[in-house]
């Protein structure tokens, strides 16, 4: 379970393949195995959508022209309940089976837990005796170790050209952590509508509009974890997401509030890649290069709510988004 922790730690859920019986899901077959990763995998990676998107703002007043903002981002996403677990209904599946012969029973995600563990029986066919049965305990998930968020965290630059107008960039290096790769970068655009009006200064209240997308990706290489026979055994995951914000904030000189009204969008994939060698033990095996590529898609809307607190070239801001992923954001800022 170590690798789900700091996957998660490092943006992406992905490799929870690698400690989860991946060789007796590929026996049931490749299109099973994807399935089940499928449903199994989604509310990890819509988390993730949700999550890489917050702290893009923390006010809705531009900064002056040539102004520079240097910040460190951390977000906490909360798992919901309802995100822990998945209905698996056997009519969906080709060679699985629960051993009570239900239609369909309640399993964990990868933020969920099966307690008690949750058994099936695959069926494979053996090119010798024909059809066999063996039985496997199915994944469990981040629930297993009592964890209930997903965490980000990454360095935020902001420049303005013009008066009203920031530029917005984010960055995570690519780190290896336990033959974990993984690294996030956006760009983002905010521009505050006030500063066209006539006698802007006078307005009380700035708004401004911000467009954002964030990319990542990351790695997991476990061809020597000895869990599968094969070469070149690893989880490739790509995260693209756009935002879409609307934002208003008083402006007064030290102590403000905002809020905002957006929009997510996002699309991840999930390669499995690698050759892997499916056995009974001695009298079968198959070679299965490449088993499956897992695309999703995330739309949504959030509302953010804040305050920023400005001390000199130094500010602090704290906001809660309602979401699919509700979360928590704390900023720190230098401004020059």
């Amino acid at each position: 379970m170590k690798h789900i922790f700091v996957l998660l730690l490092l943006f992406t859920s992905s490799g929870i393949y690698a400690q989860q019986n991946i060789d007796d899901l590929l026996a049931a077959g490749v299109n099973d195995a994807k399935r089940y990763s499928k449903d199994y995998l989604a509310p990890a990676t819509e988390g993730l959508v949700y999550g890489i998107n917050n702290g893009w703002f923390n006010h809705g007043k531009g900064q002056k022209q040539f102004g520079f903002e240097i910040g460190l981002v951390a977000n906490t996403s909360f798992i919901n309940s309802d995100k822990k677990s998945f209905e698996m209904r056997v009519s969906d599946y080709e060679n699985i089976r629960f051993p009570d012969n239900s239609p369909s029973k309640i399993v964990a995600t990868a933020l969920g837990n099966n307690d008690p563990d949750m058994v099936v029986i695959l069926t494979y066919d053996d090119p010798i005796f024909g059809n066999q049965e063996t039985e496997i305990t199915l994944p469990t998930g981040l629930g297993s170790s009592d964890i209930n968020i997903i965490p980000t965290a990454f360095l935020q630059v902001g420049f303005s050209p013009f008066k009203g107008t920031q530029l917005k960039a984010r960055y995570f290096p690519k780190i290896e952590v336990d033959d974990v790769k993984t690294g996030l970068y956006g760009i983002g655009l905010q521009q505050e509508f006030t500063t066209w009006l006539p006698k802007a200064e006078l307005f009380p209240v700035a708004i401004s509009g911000l467009i954002a997308f964030t990319h990542l990706d990351g790695s997991y290489d476990f061809t020597d974890e000895g869990i599968v026979q094969g070469q070149n055994q690893q989880i490739q995951t790509k995260v693209n997401t756009m935002l879409y914000e609307l934002i208003a904030s008083t402006k007064f000189k030290v102590l403000n509030v905002y809020g905002a009204l957006g929009y997510v969008s996002g699309k991840s994939e999930t390669d499995l890649l690698g050759t892997y060698v499916v056995s009974d033990g001695i009298l079968f095996s198959e070679s299965i290069t490449n088993p499956f590529s897992i695309e999703e898609k995330v739309t949504g809307m959030r509302t953010t709510l804040g305050a920023h607190l400005k001390l000199g070239v130094f500010a602090i801001n704290a906001d809660y988004t309602f979401a699919e992923f509700n979360s928590a954001t704390l900023g720190l800022q230098l401004s020059f």
